[in-house]
């Protein structure tokens, strides 16, 4: 019996996909291996995220670095709290949705860069909606102009602490007010 068409199509369209995941997991681990930590400077890290504030901070050696602008989850899907890992760094992702699979491009909702945590599902990324920045309007992930995460996913690794934080307690309000100092939120292009 031959298969006809429509089947034809589907199997290509599994071995399409399963060739970009496998291409994917194999820049991974080179995106490991050589990123920052690779290169024998490993300093103290952590990104710190702040939903109520909707901005991320990258925070070396206990020094703000740089503070970003971002989306946060949608009250229909919030951000969760707590503290994770990068478990995941992969430039120009592919976006798989529940009926569509977006490769990397213009159109694809999580930009150019995927830094997925170790709450399975969540990460941090880019957009093709920059529009959204500064609200309330993700799926629960953290969501960036792309210049902003191709900046950040340069200087962070697999590894790195993300902490996700649902109130202003005084040491977000510290973080986040170097920024307020400033005269106005430090982006990838500096203080702006």
């Amino acid at each position: 019996m031959r298969p006809n068409r429509e089947t034809i199509r589907q199997i290509r369209s599994l071995m399409a996909i399963a060739l970009v995941a496998t291409a994917e997991a194999l820049c991974q681990e080179t995106q490991a291996e050589t990123g920052p930590q690779a290169e024998g400077k490993v300093p103290e890290r952590r990104i710190v995220v702040s939903i109520p504030d909707r901005k991320l901070a990258l925070i070396e050696n206990g020094r703000v670095v740089k503070i970003y602008s971002t989306a946060v989850g949608a009250p229909s899907s919030p951000t969760p709290t707590g503290t994770y890992k990068i478990v995941q760094r992969i430039p120009n992702p592919t976006w798989y949705g529940p009926e569509k699979v977006v490769g990397p491009g213009k159109s694809n909702p999580i930009g150019t860069r995927w830094m997925g945590l170790s709450r399975k599902g969540y990460g941090i990324h880019g957009t093709n909606s920059p529009q959204s920045i500064g609200r309330n309007a993700s799926h629960g992930c953290v969501r960036m102009r792309n210049r902003d995460v191709e900046d950040l996913f340069a200087r962070v690794a697999v590894g790195d602490v993300v902490e996700l934080h649902g109130d202003r307690d005084d040491e977000i309000a510290r973080i986040f007010r170097v920024s307020e100092i400033a005269g106005n939120t430090m982006s990838a292009g500096g203080a702006q």
